[in-house]
């Protein structure tokens, strides 16, 4: 069995040790061009050349849960996509949506001003139950995010493209709850996968659906927000502040207006990295089990774009 390897971001040094220590007697090469005919290909952002020369891949292995860029390509016809189910990300993704949901609702921001200053205030503790938190994409991150956000005793809610039954969640789906969801929402967390159907879904039909001085937060793709329209709303007053990890153009352009908005804090598409060990794990898990002819988690509906 052949590997090839593909990630212009990444070294590609450990993956490669990692593979074939997980996989003993496959071969594991970094790809180039004109490489070796191989098996199965495990890739983040691979260029067109790679698939061109690889017409008889038997399985393409995503280094991540987004799966949009990858699907721009030609893919070959064979080939069975294989999308990350997790691999250390659905705790960092729990971890970085709760630190800004805590962060706006206990006013952090606001003591950091006055103490900026050197005032010693209070404020009246808000309560919980007036800051509902919607969580937009209820796959395996979504999930651990909303169970997540549940512990803090805030009412949460999930919307989903097809019904969902997760304990502790108000559960919403398809097209014809959507407005009912964004009524019920204050606090708005985007972790859906971007398909023609989801991008540009947070403009300002949606944000104005929000209850008043609500807050967003996106960590799935730059391509859901209308940027323009969700700077109009934060200027309005109906929106209280975005936290946005990620963005249309990556990285952020210097000239972009979200840099300096004072209700926009962003992040450089930090909020949930791929592990290598328990990305390789995983990865090696699931070749085996498709070199055997079993199915395996994660894989990926052209059609549906996820």
């Amino acid at each position: 069995m052949r590997i090839t390897f593909c990630s212009p971001s990444a070294r590609p040094g450990p993956w490669l040790e990692g593979l074939r220590a997980a996989l003993p007697g496959a071969t594991v090469e970094a790809w180039e061009p004109g490489a070796s005919v191989a098996d199965h290909a495990v890739v983040w952002t691979p260029p067109q050349q790679l698939f061109d020369e690889q017409p008889q891949l038997k399985g393409i292995f995503n280094l991540g849960a987004g799966v949009d860029a990858l699907l721009r390509l030609r893919l070959p016809a064979g080939a069975v996509v294989v999308r990350i189910d997790d691999g250390g990300m659905a705790v960092q993704m729990a971890e970085y949506v709760s630190y800004w949901v805590i962060r706006w609702f206990r006013e952090f921001d606001a003591f950091g001003a006055e103490i900026a200053r050197s005032r010693w205030t209070f404020r009246k503790p808000l309560q919980h139950a007036d800051f509902p938190v919607g969580v937009m994409g209820l796959g395996v991150l979504g999930a651990r995010v909303a169970r997540t956000i549940a512990q803090f005793d805030f009412p949460v809610l999930g919307w989903s493209r097809t019904p969902k039954d997760l304990p502790g969640v108000r559960n919403f789906a398809g097209a014809q709850q959507f407005d009912e969801f964004l009524a019920a929402t204050r606090i708005l967390v985007c972790l859906l996968p971007l398909t023609s159907e989801t991008r540009d879904i947070i403009d300002a039909r949606t944000l104005g659906r929000l209850q008043p001085g609500g807050y967003v937060i996106n960590v799935a793709r730059g391509s859901h927000v209308v940027d323009q329209d969700l700077i109009a709303l934060l200027d309005s007053g109906h929106l209280a502040g975005a936290a946005l990890d990620v963005f249309r153009t990556e990285p952020l352009p210097a000239e972009h207006p979200f840099w300096n908005h004072p209700k926009i804090t962003i992040t450089p598409h930090m909020s949930a990295r791929t592990l290598r060990e328990e990305s390789i794990a995983q990865i090696a898990g699931k070749i085996r089990a498709l070199e055997r002819g079993e199915p395996v988690a994660g894989v990926v509906d052209p059609n549906r774009g996820y």
